[in-house]
């Protein structure tokens, strides 16, 4: 069995930031999420980052002997590090060396299931490890040519080739993800021609978005049996999963549950994601689920709000769920115009996220009533199927319903409608 990894995490407070202190939780949950031990946390107040250590020289001596008196294994900094600042912390520290960035690659490595995520994340891997290639074979020493410029040469040599085979494994990566995403967007077009509603939830990474999924599922198509994975923890998952939701009145929808973001989210990452994101940009609704047991939700929100940005998502109506609820005081279910108060967990303020989504996206929807002569039970079935029966009574004409139903629906049936 693989031993825990002990670590000490380091941060530096620029000018007094009011978002620090939860930048170092979230980065103490990530460690959590990799399967790491936090031991320490180490913070410095400074006006800039140290360009050569990312902390003061000091400060490094500090870190250095508390990684020997705690016996750790490595330490995390809370920002993303330079090349040069990795070799150096690496030689004053003498132990692993780990920055923001290539934790949250090693979590979406470890969570990488579909051949479509795991592209995804090696592609994002590549291009972090592009700039920070060392030549691993020569030594320092060797490649400065000490007995002239024929050493510094082959070292130089031996780097260029590593970096062309990383290029070369980067752009062959990028035609399978690519064969992949056409796939799936031959999918999403034929989910389109359907007509049926896209609705996608999105949020802070382990909001609640599954057990939203799943609530639904389990509330209106039971039988399904096609629950997604849930687990408290950052990043549970990385796929995008999508199922369909048909309600009691026969109305129905697609519900996508996406990967969840976080602040400072790689932009490899970003990048590497964007096919697997952009589901989100063709939704008919965004239901942007919040952790609202959360004491930082609002900083949660705003980094939500601005990843949703950067992928080119905008104008698309949104509801906000507030989940969680039953972890705080809050008398639940509660509505306040677009936003639900709600416990996905319990399925409390289900019906009313139901309700709201109803409202935005069946606006199309119009009753009417309707005399089908008896000879065309097909017509009958197909309503029976695709709208909501209100009332139902036999007359000499033939079969009279009261329905609700989609004006498309109508349309198509005109001949047999009595009012509307």
């Amino acid at each position: 069995m693989e031993q825990t990894k002990k670590a000490i995490l380091v941060g530096v407070n620029l000018k007094n930031n009011l978002d620090f202190q939860y930048s170092m939780e979230e980065l103490a949950n990530l460690a959590d999420a990799c399967g790491i031990v936090v031991i320490e946390k180490v913070v410095q107040n400074l006006d800039h980052i140290n360009t050569s250590h990312y902390v003061g020289k000091g400060k490094v001596n500090d870190i250095h002997q508390l990684v020997q008196q705690e016996e750790s294994d490595l330490v995390i900094f809370n920002n993303e590090l330079s090349p040069s600042q990795i070799r150096n912390l690496e030689e004053g520290l003498n132990c692993t060396i780990m920055d923001r960035t290539s934790l949250i690659l090693d979590i979406f490595y470890q969570r990488a299931k579909t051949k479509e995520a795991k592209l995804q994340v090696e592609i994002a891997q590549l291009q972090y490890m592009l700039p920070r290639l060392r030549n691993s074979e020569l030594s320092l020493e060797q490649q400065r040519g000490g007995t002239g410029t024929i050493m510094r040469g082959a070292g130089e040599t031996k780097l260029e080739l590593d970096r062309r085979k990383i290029q070369k494994q980067i752009s062959e990566l990028n035609k399978q993800l690519k064969d992949l995403v056409a796939r799936r967007q031959t999918q999403r077009k034929q989910r389109q021609k359907s007509n049926v509603p896209v609705i996608s939830l999105v949020g802070y990474t382990n909001a609640g978005k599954s057990t939203v999924m799943n609530s639904m599922l389990e509330t209106y198509n039971p039988e399904a049996e096609k629950s997604v994975y849930e687990e408290d923890m950052l990043f549970a998952t990385l796929r995008t999963s999508v199922r369909n939701i048909t309600l009691f009145d026969n109305k129905s929808f697609l519900l996508t549950d996406t990967v969840g973001f976080v602040s400072d989210l790689p932009h490899h990452l970003v990048k590497a994601f964007r096919s697997t994101l952009e589901e989100v940009t063709e939704s008919d609704l965004l239901v942007h689920v919040v952790d609202y047991s959360n004491p930082s939700y609002e900083k949660q929100i705003e980094v939500t709000n601005s990843t949703l940005r950067d992928i080119g998502v905008k104008d698309i109506p949104v509801i906000y769920a507030y989940n969680k609820c039953d972890l705080t005081d809050l008398r639940i279910p509660k509505i306040n115009g677009e936003k639900v108060y709600l416990s996905a967990k319990q399925k409390v303020g289900l019906k009313e996220l139901t309700e709201l989504i109803e409202n935005k996206i069946f606006t199309d929807y119009v009753k009417c009533e309707l005399v089908i002569p008896y000879d065309r039970g097909d017509v009958v079935s197909y309503f029976n199927e695709n709208a909501t029966i209100i009332s139902t009574s036999y007359e000499k004409e033939g079969t009279k319903i009261k329905v609700e139903c989609k004006e498309k629906d109508l349309d198509k049936h005109q001949e047999f409608v009595l009012s509307c």
